[in-house]
């Protein structure tokens, strides 16, 4: 009968088979320090995901963390590793990213102040081949950020653009926020100036959209109070802050509340994300029964009873299935 083989000889033997090797090593190997010499040894012998594809010429609008580093796809890595140019928003805040993850790739500075030459300067080496990546601070790039005139002109000239996606600030703060995702609506920066902002908030007084805006954080607290004057102190806010950093944090409630926290602290930092509920959404709380619910929804926001009843099932977090039962026994 054939010898079972070693622990030893079998992390040898599945080396060519990556996805098997880690969940062997921590099955069969006891030691924890014999365990982390394999790992080790192991690393440096699998491939590079990073280096199997040859990237091709293009403009590629690659995704960075909009906070905590781990988040960065290994695709994005390829992308910023084996480009020609990285074209960033503010070089010494990229450099770190690519020191992190040990990327060489050379740098030059491309922002608001700089955009219109600056992209004239990179199509025409994109028109000669070159495989370019554009990174803002933050996130995805042209989205409330640097990035839309150089895709345009790109485009304009047959340049290929390729987008790498990855994290997005609008999108992290809807996911985490509370309120309906079905339909929603980014806006930007919400005005800087008060009577640009109440005119702003005026224009979405009856959306029945979730409502997305940046905010800076010195003028939150005035925003705020632009908010109860305009939309009413019942409208669902949520206030998203330092989203994946240590100090994350999410302020959930109706605008009057979540101002009343906001006043009872010091000037909040950070980036921030400020969300705006539906019209209507505060006037609509559990309590009310399904069959209303679908009325309401067939009536004012002129819904058939099928999108109705799966609205209806979103905004009270339960099934299709169980929110057609509710509704049939209200019949």
């Amino acid at each position: 009968m054939a010898q079972a083989p070693t622990p030893a000889k079998a992390t040898a033997s599945i080396l060519a088979k990556p996805g098997l090797a880690r969940t062997f090593l921590s099955k069969h190997v006891a030691s924890a320090d014999q365990h982390g010499r394999l790992v080790h040894n192991l690393d440096a012998t699998l491939p590079d995901v990073t280096e199997e594809r040859e990237l091709a010429p293009g403009l590629y609008l690659v995704a960075t963390p909009i906070g905590n580093l781990e988040d960065i796809t290994l695709r994005a890595l390829r992308v910023l590793k084996q480009a020609g140019l990285i074209a960033c928003e503010d070089t010494r805040h990229t450099q770190k990213l690519l020191n992190h993850y040990g990327i060489k790739t050379s740098t030059i500075s491309y922002h608001e102040h700089n955009e219109a030459e600056r992209a004239a300067e990179l199509v025409e080496q994109l028109s000669k081949g070159a495989r370019i990546a554009l990174v803002t601070d933050a996130g995805t790039p042209s989205i409330s950020d640097p990035g839309f005139r150089v895709v345009k002109e790109a485009i304009e000239r047959g340049i290929p653009v390729i987008p790498v996606p990855g994290p997005a600030a609008v999108v992290a703060a809807l996911g985490g926020s509370g309120l309906p995702s079905d339909s929603f609506s980014f806006r930007g920066f919400l005005p800087a100036k008060s009577g640009a902002r109440r005119r702003e908030l005026e224009a979405i007084r009856t959306s029945t959209a979730t409502e997305i805006f940046y905010e800076a954080p010195h003028r939150l607290k005035e925003t705020l109070e632009e908010i109860v004057t305009v939309l009413g102190s019942t409208r669902s806010v949520v206030i998203a802050r330092e989203m994946t950093k240590i100090h994350e944090e999410f302020l959930r409630g109706q605008a009057g509340s979540v101002l009343q926290m906001i006043n009872n602290r010091e000037m909040a930092k950070g980036e921030i994300t400020l969300l705006i509920g539906p019209a209507g959404a505060e006037k609509t709380p559990a309590t009310t029964s399904v069959r209303n619910r679908v009325q309401e929804l067939t009536r004012d926001r002129k819904l058939d009873a099928k999108a109705a009843l799966k609205k209806v099932a979103k905004e009270r977090g339960i099934s299709k299935s169980a929110a057609y039962r509710e509704l049939q026994q209200g019949r």
